[in-house]
């Protein structure tokens, strides 16, 4: 699965803040992952970072001024404006996001924006009692109803000594809005609903205690953000994490199995693919307690458990792509198999947890797919990412083949 990113022109518009110096590294890591960066500073801009800086990051002359027959959009500005696949302004202060509502092209940056349809994406940065004031939102409001995408802010310390809103979100965030955006144009699953589960559900005893498991989440939300960036309108059903939401992702938190099945079976009503990476617990107490349960004299304690509702096989929708987990310590292939059957799967993801960097809370995973056909793809040990890449390839690829 592509890299979005990669050999994509992208124009950075970058205006008069403190926050420049993380633009910075938003172009680095953004050449690094393949793409051709074009920067267009303000004037102010130039009073907090030199263009020198950009130019060496990006390998590309910056254009400063919309006057300088020097630069390749000073008098031809079209050029990149028709070029870019999409327009990121970071930091993005209130007189430039006044300007772009109000139409003006005044400058360099300014001017691009207006002569393009490029998506773009903007960054605000700014002093608290400014992004709250009602002209600012106003502006940002009126941006957003022309389909323009508003990235943060963030609150916590500001350059003016305020806490509140107004800091520029970090790198990584700005980058997963620029996968989706891109994504949305030209990925692999545009168009498509992806509902992924993710997390451990827990099943109450009573007030304070419950039964679940070790899963972390981080498989279900690798493969939400694999989504997201692809174009999906990515959904994750999330049992307990303590991960951060993936950025541009729909997460619907729920705690017990009960509660996952419900959020499912809604969710998936316009679903083009369900991929349950969820922990569900196959167990849970039968009575649960209202009231905590005292230890008193007792030195042990019985709890008569029942079976939980098996969510995959009970949701049987026409054209709906069905993708399970099988988590297993032995007899990996034998078990997975009988899931496909059980379940009536499109497609099985088996990992051996016993295997090192293969189990609960790592940061890879090395999983055999397996489908209803029985073919077989075997996968290195890999980032759970990437991991995530090789499942959508193959959920794309099914996806297409219910469209013929």
């Amino acid at each position: 699965m592509p890299n979005p990113l990669q050999a994509k022109s992208i124009a950075l518009g970058v205006s008069g803040s403190i926050a420049c110096y993380k633009a910075i590294d938003l172009a680095s890591k953004m050449v690094q992952l393949g793409a051709s960066v074009n920067v267009m500073m303000s004037k102010t801009a130039t009073q907090f970072v030199s263009p020198i800086t950009f130019a060496s990051i990006t390998h590309r002359p910056v254009a400063t001024n919309l006057f300088d027959p020097k630069s390749e959009i000073s008098i031809d500005h079209v050029s990149i404006a028709e070029n870019s696949d999409i327009i990121v302004i970071a930091p993005a202060t209130a007189q430039t996001i006044a300007k772009l509502s109000l139409g003006l092209a005044d400058d360099v940056l300014t001017t691009t924006v207006l002569a393009s349809k490029a998506p773009v994406i903007i960054c605000p940065a700014m002093d608290a009692h400014m992004y709250d004031n009602p002209v600012t939102q106003h502006n940002l409001s009126l941006l957003a109803t022309r389909g323009v995408r508003i990235a943060g802010p963030a609150e916590g310390h500001l350059a003016s000594g305020l806490i509140g809103m107004g800091r520029l979100i970090e790198t990584e965030e700005i980058l997963s809005h620029i996968r989706n955006v891109l994504g949305i144009n030209k990925g692999l699953l545009a168009q498509r609903k992806i509902v992924i589960t993710a997390g451990g559900t827990q099943e109450n005893i009573d007030p304070v205690r419950f039964i679940s498991n070790k899963s972390s989440g981080k498989m279900g939300y690798a493969i939400a953000e694999a989504a997201r960036d692809q174009g999906a309108d990515a959904v994750v059903i999330a049992a307990h994490t303590t991960l951060q939401p993936p950025t541009g992702v729909r997460v619907i938190d729920v705690q017990s199995a009960k509660d996952m099945k419900t959020a499912v079976f809604a969710e998936c009503e316009d679903a083009d693919a369900l991929i349950m990476a969820a922990a569900v617990a196959d167990w849970r107490p039968k009575n649960e307690s209202k009231s905590k349960l005292k230890k008193e004299d007792k030195t042990s304690l019985s709890i008569e458990l029942e079976r939980t509702d098996d969510i995959l096989a009970e949701i049987n929708r026409d054209n709906l792509i069905k993708v399970g987990f099988a988590a297993e310590s032995e007899n990996l292939l034998k078990n997975a198999r009988k899931k496909i059957t059980s379940k009536k799967l499109d497609l099985i993801v088996a990992n051996d947890i016993t295997v090192e960097g293969s189990g609960f809370g790592s940061d890879t995973n090395k999983v055999t797919l397996i489908d209803s056909q029985e073919n077989i793809s075997e996968l290195d040990l890999m980032p759970k990412y990437e991991v995530s890449c090789q499942i959508l390839r193959r959920v794309a690829s099914f996806l297409e083949n219910n469209s013929l």
